[in-house]
């Protein structure tokens, strides 16, 4: 499918998106009802920023065709139960066909869930510690369009968000890979101007009170 100069499409249901979910219905389903929604779970941003790592070299729709499986694999993310993963756990990982086989990949995945309990002694929650890096609304641009979202792979704020993290021993946690999180995880509203979601994704980050 092309990508339209306005970044917009319109789906056989009559709603317009952002034109990355093409006309795939898993996609289209995670962009209207997910992509952008304002985050505060702590599982659930362990989940996204382990996702976002798998998803490094590929494309986003094949780790959300296998998001089931990955769930199965790591107890459903509860990084509790993943810290205590050990070679074995590695071995039936590298052997599961239903997510991305990746050694780096899949242990980042374990050392990042006890390094979350880490951060959860210093910050008091994940969703506490990624929330501090919430750009200012002076720092997002005036208009969000096709051109422009091309240009926000990283940012200051996915910067020092990734450099934190690093430091306090996470990996497979870039600026790129972290921007992706941001906008996943509603610290940032990517929706383009004139999806259908865009002004539901700023209603909720409104009405959110910030985790502290």
């Amino acid at each position: 499918m092309a990508e339209p100069a306005d970044g917009l499409i319109a789906g056989e249901d009559g709603i317009v998106r952002c034109f990355w979910c093409g006309d795939d219905p898993l996609y289209q389903a995670y962009h209207d009802t997910e992509w952008g929604r304002p985050l505060t779970d702590d599982r659930r941003v362990y989940e996204k920023i382990c996702l976002e790592g798998f998803q490094a070299g590929l494309s986003w729709l094949t780790i959300l065709r296998k998001r089931e499986n990955f769930r199965r694999a790591f107890a459903d993310f509860d990084f509790d139960k993943v810290a205590r993963f050990g070679e074995a756990d590695v071995e039936r990982l590298l052997g599961d066909a239903g997510i991305v086989r990746h050694r780096g990949k899949i242990e980042s995945t374990i050392n990042n869930a006890r390094r979350a309990a880490d951060l959860i002694d210093e910050a008091g929650s994940l969703a506490a510690f990624v929330w501090r890096f919430e750009p200012a609304p002076e720092a997002r641009p005036a208009r969000l369009d096709r051109t422009t979202l091309f240009t926000l792979g990283k940012t200051p704020e996915s910067t020092a968000l990734s450099k934190e993290l690093r430091k306090r021993g996470w990996s497979f946690v870039g600026p790129t890979t972290i921007y992706a999180f941001m906008q996943s995880a509603g610290i940032v509203n990517d929706h383009i101007e004139g999806c259908a979601c865009r002004a539901e994704v700023e209603a909720a980050r409104e009405e959110l009170v910030r985790p502290v």
